[in-house]
């Protein structure tokens, strides 16, 4: 039985816990939730290599047991014929009926289909997914995702990214997630057929809150067929445990009212990786043969230092504070948003895999890309904006006449870091093409460090949450055009659509294809339109 979330409500998946009957949600959806027993989350795939393959399903069980055995297979078809490979995995309500297991002795650059069976000779719906290659490639093609807020809208662009025949591999750079009570979203903006668990108003704390959300997530049928189709890299954000994380905290984690951080944090990640396709590995590099190298980072929970206090300066109302912050703080060499030891792992990483594969491709979940607040942007604020947005975006203005970004959570809050990245990739000679997500909307970089080439940046407009276009009235391209002349390392930007990107990977060239849904509050496959840019291997520039 395997559940999804229909036009009209959602129905999640069982084993969740006698807990789930205290909810505010209501007996009926709570009694769905316990009666459902088989494979309740379809299948995944993910940390594809030349010769292996992670698979992940999740079945429960009928009956009492608190234990069951899969089989999984690999096959060359779909019937099954060709049967190549296969392992045996347990699960248990101990890690939520999730099962994950890597099949090894694969070959590279081939396409193969998986399914799980069950004790009682059930099988799970068939997967499909592709082992990287080796050697000379002429092509790769993956697409991008970030920022899936289900209350707030269809995962259209999952949809639409399923369909394709095209793709090899799927990257998901953050807030698969959101962990926001259902009191914090403003009525239009929520559609009322896309309901969560936990139903509280609270947002998530706990393991079960979090097992929960993330099957509700996984119940959508378009994420869902997306997984089906092809192996995802996913790197998680902060929207999977709560808002502006770091090692050491949250902007939006309270002890007082929401205990302690180091518990909150491990609930938050043990649940994500039950529920993904993904190792416990906390980094790790995937080669593209000759063509390529994928990293995947961590900068949100392991090793992220606390993001700048700029608040204080603004607070002040003083330009000496902003002039001292801006001269102080914002530039510590100590900040660091992977950690020293990731650092040093991705920077070694660069310099020997450089020699060996073209592109750098690193996945990220904030922008790299410097971006300061346009100050015609306060003046096109909406009539109803509230006096706390008005002031968010005047001290925005204001530091953006000092040369300091818009938010202090992406890399350029982190100046010293962000250099010592771009520096390495110089000293490398890389090819280096960040793949990044967080703010929402589109961008194009080309990015520079000491006055030279750096590299590019591939920003990916979000699946469904609201970006800038939510707090202004005029029209985006002249909001656009704006940003761009603004920000020297900014090619292009589009301020007002959801969708994904379409990474195109060449030997000679590297193409982007934002691809824009036509709209989030309805369901369907339509797109508004599509939005290419390229950079030739060895320009580290986004071409004119």
């Amino acid at each position: 039985m395997t559940l999804n979330i229909d036009r009209r409500r959602l129905i999640i998946g069982a084993g969740l816990g006698l807990g789930a009957l205290l909810l505010p949600g209501g007996k009926l959806l709570a009694t769905e939730v316990m009666n459902a027993r088989g494979f309740t989350h379809n299948v995944a795939s993910g940390e594809p290599a030349p010769d292996s393959m992670l698979l992940w399903t999740r079945y429960v069980p009928a009956g009492n047991t608190d234990e069951v055995r899969l089989q999984a297979e690999m096959a060359l078809d779909q019937a099954f014929t060709r049967v190549v490979g296969g392992a045996m995995v347990r699960t248990g309500a101990y890690r939520d009926w999730t099962a994950k297991l890597t099949i090894d002795g694969l070959q590279p650059g081939t396409t193969y289909y998986y399914r799980f069976i069950a004790p009682d000779g059930s099988h799970s719906p068939v997967g499909r997914t592709r082992t990287l290659p080796v050697g000379e490639v002429a092509s790769f093609r993956l697409g991008l995702f970030s920022c899936s807020n289900l209350p707030m809208g269809w995962f259209n662009a999952y949809a639409h990214a399923a369909q394709r025949q095209d793709m090899d591999l799927w990257l998901h750079v953050g807030d698969y997630i959101y962990e926001y009570g259902l009191a914090s979203y403003k009525p239009h903006d929520r559609i009322p057929e896309r309901q969560v668990l936990p139903a509280h108003d609270h947002e998530m704390v706990s393991l079960l809150d979090y097992r929960m959300r993330l099957a509700c997530y996984r119940a959508d049928p378009d994420l869902q067929k997306l997984h089906q189709m092809a192996p995802m890299v996913a790197v998680w954000d902060d929207h999977e445990i709560t808002n502006d994380s770091w090692e050491g905290g949250a902007g939006n984690h309270q002890p007082a009212t929401e205990g302690d951080w180091s518990m909150r944090k491990a609930a938050g990640m043990q649940a994500y990786r039950e529920w993904l396709p993904i190792s416990d590995e906390p980094w790790k590099a995937y080669p593209i043969g000759a063509l390529a190298t994928l990293y995947r980072t961590e900068s949100r929970l392991l090793g992220r230092t606390r993001q700048a206090d700029i608040e204080s300066a603004f607070a002040s109302g003083s330009q000496a504070a902003l002039e001292a912050f801006r001269d102080g703080p914002w530039q510590d060499p100590s900040a660091t948003m992977l950690g020293l030891e990731q650092e040093s792992w991705l920077y070694r990483a660069l310099g020997q895999n450089a020699s060996q594969s073209i592109w750098q491709l690193v996945g990220m979940g904030t922008i790299l890309g410097r971006t300061v607040m346009p100050a015609k942007t306060v003046d096109w604020l909406r009539p109803d904006a509230s006096a706390r947005t008005v002031q968010a975006f005047t001290d925005y203005v204001r530091a953006a006449r000092l040369g300091l970004p818009m938010w202090m959570d992406r890399w350029d809050g982190y100046p010293a870091a962000r250099s010592r990245l771009l520096r390495a990739a110089q000293q490398a000679d890389a090819n280096l093409v960040m793949l990044s997500g967080d703010s929402h909307n589109a961008w194009a970089y080309s990015l520079q460090e000491d006055g030279r080439p750096a590299g590019i940046e591939f920003a990916v407009q979000a699946v469904t949450s609201g970006g800038i276009e939510g707090s202004v009235v005029v029209d985006p391209r002249d909001v656009a055009r704006i940003f761009i002349e603004s920000n020297p390392e900014l090619d292009w930007c589009d301020t007002s659509r959801r969708g994904y990107a379409m990474i195109d990977i060449r030997p000679q060239r590297i193409t982007g294809e934002w691809v824009f849904t036509q709209d989030i509050k309805t369901h369907g496959l339509d797109v508004s339109g599509t939005h290419r840019m390229s950079a030739e291997r060895d320009r580290r520039r986004f071409s004119a």
